[in-house]
């Protein structure tokens, strides 16, 4: 008995030390790869580069891919948020690469065949699974933070930006903050103009995240607008708002 339970201590921590927590292959491809803009309030992605380091995507991917259900409930709700996240956004640059370079837009796979975002094209915690799986089903339905949208990056230009870092558990509270923040105050997506908060259509789309919304906007107040009596306008949750366009160019660094 003795030596089964040394066994079984030996499977446990081994499989507790399966995933990288500080997804570090992740973090090494999105330092190498990522322009940041705008004084850190957009960035780009060197697609043409992550092609040629694709071999070391995928390895990062198969480690993902490679997590059980059973491993992934023993971690932490902060590691659980940021392995989705992360694998959210990987996924999506792999995704982008298997066309690349032919392609200008992410819907250029197809909207209703080939969607990009329904296609199950990865396998992840021992089923099937598709972006929207990991942003619907299992991060905006078990851990309703809406700052996970401007985590999550689309291969758009319109789409918060992706960050140039890996998110880690013991970090993730400021990246998540410092994304919204980054994301509020690039004022080409959302900005007040004329006494109108025009915001990104994000918050149309996942609205019931954001309610109530006014309130949302008052909490980045200083973010959304430059002037004193914009951002107490805001602040006091009296701007009204309207949706700006999405703009789905993909987000390459060359264009």
């Amino acid at each position: 008995m003795r030596g089964v339970g040394l066994v079984l201590a030996v499977f446990f921590c081994a499989s507790a030390a399966a995933l990288d927590h500080s997804h570090a292959q992740w973090d090494a491809l999105l330092k190498k790869h990522v322009v940041v803009l705008e004084g850190g309030k957009a960035s780009r992605v060197r697609y043409a580069d992550f092609a040629r380091d694709r071999a070391a995507l995928q390895r990062y991917l198969a480690e993902l891919s490679a997590v059980t259900r059973a491993e992934f409930g023993r971690w932490t709700r902060e590691q659980r948020m940021a392995f989705l996240i992360n694998a959210y956004n990987a996924f999506m640059i792999e995704k982008v690469l298997s066309r690349y370079p032919d392609l200008r837009s992410v819907w250029d796979f197809g909207k209703l065949f080939g969607n990009p975002f329904k296609d199950r094209f990865f396998s992840l915690l021992e089923k099937p699974s598709s972006l929207d799986d990991l942003e619907h089903d299992n991060l905006r339905k078990n851990y309703r933070e809406p700052r996970v949208h401007f985590a999550l990056n689309c291969a758009s230009v319109g789409c918060p930006m992706l960050r140039e870092e890996a998110y880690v558990g013991p970090r993730l509270e400021r990246q998540l903050e410092e994304q919204a923040a980054r994301f509020l105050s690039d004022h080409t997506r959302n900005r007040l103009a004329t006494g109108r908060l025009e915001v990104s259509k994000i918050f149309d789309w996942y609205k019931e995240d954001f309610e109530p919304r006014p309130a949302y906007f008052a909490r980045y107040a200083q973010a959304l607008a430059d002037d004193a009596q914009g951002q107490a306008l805001i602040a006091a949750g009296k701007a009204p708002f309207s949706f700006l366009d999405y703009d789905w160019t993909l987000n390459d660094a060359v264009r």
